[in-house]
């Protein structure tokens, strides 16, 4: 499946049952919902969807339930990353086995500090050898460096490299939009970027807000297209402070507190991620202006 005309995809959370389980029911639960809300493609197993928590098995338990769910509807791209090129290619590999996942989201190195020359060889590495195409995920806050955007260029050319989830400034954005291939997708990671994204020729966002906020962003989009730029902006400042909101604590855990509180559960986040206590739990719920 491509990604013609893809500008919201989701960062799912990952649905776990009381004893924080992977729980079928509520993850095709948590798909309907977020498809019949705007949400046109899934980022399965990532940050939000709890991937350090996650044992191999039951990434690949979670894909195959999500594939067979989704049935085809929208793109499905597992994250597949981690700091050690063997390992990276070998579960892309096994997860490329699965009917239905259309790409891998594969994060720059964590922890061990690879230079651009050293990024370039993981990510050709595992576009060669991985079996999918791959979304790189460049987001320096969680993993310290930074993919550079020639860097990015360079592995755009690779026609096994498809796009990019982008988590730094928006000149950055713009540079890689403006000088990568045509057909490179190049997504914000950053909700609230996500207008400035779409303006500027990008993709769209790979958002977690969209959880909440699907028809919101969905119609912000759609007064894109439709030239009506300062309706769209009104729709971002908005959703501005939500978003913020979302991350008002470690991700994914107020993105939960919220569904669960709209009566979408997907239960509490795993170790290290605590629960929100009440008073976190309340100011969240008043900035999202949810009952």
């Amino acid at each position: 499946m491509n990604f013609e005309n893809v500008d919201l995809m989701t960062a799912m959370v990952t649905p776990f049952d009381e004893q924080q389980q992977l729980d079928d029911a509520r993850l095709k639960s948590l798909i309907e919902h977020l498809l019949a809300h705007g949400t046109q493609g899934l980022i399965v197993g990532g940050t939000t969807g709890e991937a350090p928590t996650l044992t191999d098995d039951e990434k690949v338990a979670l894909l195959t339930k999500t594939a067979q769910i989704v049935a085809g509807r929208v793109p499905i791209v597992a994250g597949t990353g981690s700091n050690s090129t063997a390992a990276t290619i070998a579960f892309t590999k096994r997860v490329s086995q699965i009917e239905g996942i259309d790409a891998a989201l594969v994060v720059v190195p964590y922890y061990n500090k690879p230079d651009q020359a050293g990024m370039i060889a993981h990510f050709t590495a595992v576009a060669d050898q991985g079996g999918l195409p791959v979304i790189i995920y460049n987001i320096p806050g969680r993993v310290i460096v930074k993919m550079d955007v020639q860097t990015v260029l360079t592995l755009a050319q690779n026609p096994n490299i498809i796009g990019i989830k982008q988590c730094t400034s928006m000149d950055e954005f713009g540079a890689i939009v403006e000088n990568a291939p045509a057909n490179f997708l190049v997504y914000t990671g950053e909700d609230a970027q996500s207008l400035a994204a779409k303006e500027i020729g990008g993709a769209g966002v790979i958002s977690v807000a969209s959880h909440i906020y699907g028809d919101e962003m969905t119609a912000m989009f759609q007064a894109v297209e439709k030239g009506e730029i300062a309706k769209a902006a009104k729709y971002q400042r908005d959703l501005t402070p939500k978003m913020a909101a979302l991350f008002s604590a470690p991700s994914p855990s107020p993105v939960k507190a919220a569904l669960n509180h709209l009566g979408q559960p997907v239960g509490e986040p795993r170790l290290p991620i605590l629960p929100l206590n009440d008073e976190q739990a309340n100011q969240l719920f008043t900035t999202l202006n949810i009952k």
